[in-house]
């Protein structure tokens, strides 16, 4: 049903734009080679950015099912461990120095940035830690590269410098192409490869750390696979759209009951769920003046606001 539904929202995203072009017959120019206008704006613009809607939406939905079976905790998100914030930081610090000299410095300057945020988490945890310690180390990273970004801001060279992080904090696919899918889709495939590998041991790890290492996993090294398959995934995201939250908490929750409430099951359902939900609110997106388009992290962040606090009524209500 998700897959029928993804396909259905990509036909209405293709046909959704300030410019209304025959759809049918851009595909048949595409095909046969013409430079139409709609063949360009199709090929060029719409179909890139739909591809990484599915792309960004799929992966964050899956990590947001990973770390919530990793962590066992249903409020749970890939910004937990600072992933998400470290990503943001090394894109800023581009857009800070002007440093985007070429197209792939932005995306790149985001997954080393992720990498670097995961590195610097085990360090302060240590290799060996507990889930609590790494916590803890996530939480104050996210805060430093926060306080980091906030500098970057107050001392922006100009008010363009400001505006362009300001925006891409905000979130986005407008104006992304087909480099931007050639950069996101490798690295999002062996994170989504990494996190699936490990769908056993999230559904022993269900059961608690005492049961997997009973079955013969090694906690620590199928964690360490876990996290660095969610770096990698939410790095190259961030890296192509810039922060957009809210879909890896959501798409879990809706979807855990028709899976049986395993969490390795959860993930591929979530990955369906997560790429659905970020193709229609960037439908949703370009409903709006296209000088003054609504950003894409914005209206998640307006979606996701509201459902955390049905969450937390909900688990009030639960303890009362």
């Amino acid at each position: 049903m998700l897959s029928v539904a993804i396909l259905a929202a990509a036909a209405l995203a293709l046909n959704s734009g300030a410019a209304d072009i025959p759809v049918l017959q851009s595909f048949a120019d595409i095909w046969s080679g013409e430079q139409s206008l709609g063949a360009t704006i199709l090929g060029q613009i719409r179909i890139p950015r739909l591809v990484l809607a599915i792309i960004v939406g799929a992966t964050l939905g899956m990590a947001g099912a990973a770390m919530q079976g990793l962590l066992r905790n249903p409020l749970a998100d890939p910004g937990v461990l600072g992933v998400t914030s470290g990503a943001a930081f090394g894109a800023v610090c581009v857009l800070y120095f002007g440093a985007a000299a070429a197209w792939y410095w932005l995306p790149s300057a985001a997954i080393i940035g992720a990498l670097l945020s995961l590195v610097l988490v085990y360090l302060l945890a240590g290799l060996h830690s507990s889930m609590l310690a790494l916590i803890l180390a996530g939480v104050a990273m996210s805060a430093i590269t926060g306080a980091l970004i906030a500098v970057a801001l107050n001392f922006a060279p100009s008010l363009y410098a400001m505006q362009e992080i300001v925006f891409w904090l905000m979130g986005s696919l407008a104006n992304r192409h087909w480099d931007h899918v050639s950069i996101a889709l490798p690295l999002a495939i062996i994170g989504w490869l990494l996190m699936l590998s490990r769908s056993r041991f999230l559904d022993a790890l269900s059961l608690g750390e005492e049961s997997t290492r009973s079955l013969g996993f090694n906690n620590h090294r199928e964690r360490g696979i876990l996290l660095f398959g969610i770096a990698i995934g939410v790095g190259a995201c961030v890296a192509v759209s810039g922060s957009i939250g809210f879909i890896g908490l959501i798409v879990p929750h809706l979807l855990r009951p028709f899976v049986g409430y395993r969490p390795g099951r959860l993930m591929f359902a979530s990955a369906l769920g997560g790429a659905l939900l970020l193709v229609l609110a960037d439908i949703l997106v370009r409903q709006f003046d296209s000088a003054r388009e609504l950003k894409l992290g914005v209206v998640t962040s307006l979606l996701g606001g509201p459902f955390f606090l049905l969450l937390i009524l909900k688990t009030r209500s639960r303890w009362a």
